[in-house]
């Protein structure tokens, strides 16, 4: 019997780690965040001190990294059993990550590390081409968005809770310019699966988001 995967695609700020996590909590489900398999390999890279000009190379670690999500009250991620979660957001791991990212057998083996995610009893997998590229059989798809002005404040008031000076028309134009660049890149677009189910946060709770998604999996 094929295992359950839902997924919920969307573009950044929209949600998509928030929901995907409670969804999978409330099922019991495996979660996978794609976001973070990149700058997982990144991190692994960087501790080893592996040649990013060999390809190869990058190849065997992807392939052979331990790599686990943990749904708590915030994600936390493991490679190879550690806790890397603080390392994912520093500027070395997304430089890092940018240079394999464009690599095609370093893509190849990630997406292979990606559907290996899918276990019993389900996966929830989150991201922006999981029912598109990554698991175009997927039972149940989600493409969750909101409004470039909505995404921008719910970003200001994350910033201003951490006691970083933001301002909210430049927010909402950073937003808008990297929706344009994730719909128009040439590997792996954000967009929305033909049977993906269209949910528009801007005015929803998050339980009222979750309710919707469960009742699709129901």
């Amino acid at each position: 019997m094929t295992v359950p995967v839902l997924t919920i695609d969307g573009p950044s700020g929209a949600g998509k780690g928030t929901i995907s996590r409670l969804v999978a909590k409330k099922l019991g489900w495996n979660y996978l965040d794609s976001g973070s398999i990149y700058r997982s390999l990144a991190i692994a890279l960087l501790q080893q001190t592996v040649d990013l000009s060999d390809e190869a190379a990058i190849v065997k670690v992807a392939e052979t990294m331990d790599l686990a999500f943990e749904c708590g009250d915030e994600l936390i991620v493991k490679l190879n059993g550690v806790d890397i979660t603080a390392q994912l957001g520093l500027e070395t791991t997304g430089n890092t990550a940018s240079i394999i990212a464009v690599l095609p057998e370093v893509r190849q083996a990630l997406l292979q590390k990606q559907q290996n995610f899918r276990q019993s009893p389900g996966l929830v997998a989150d991201g922006r081409d999981m029912g598109t590229v990554v698991f175009p059989d997927a039972t149940s798809k989600v493409f969750l968005t909101a409004s470039a002005e909505e995404r921008a404040r719910r970003r200001y008031k994350q910033l201003k809770e951490k006691g970083i000076d933001a301002n909210l028309s430049s927010l909402t134009l950073d937003i808008e310019e990297r929706d344009r660049r994730d719909s128009e890149r040439a590997t792996a677009p954000l967009a929305m699966a033909e049977n993906a189910l269209y949910i528009d946060s801007s005015n929803m709770s998050i339980d009222a988001v979750i309710e919707e998604v469960l009742n699709l999996i129901r």
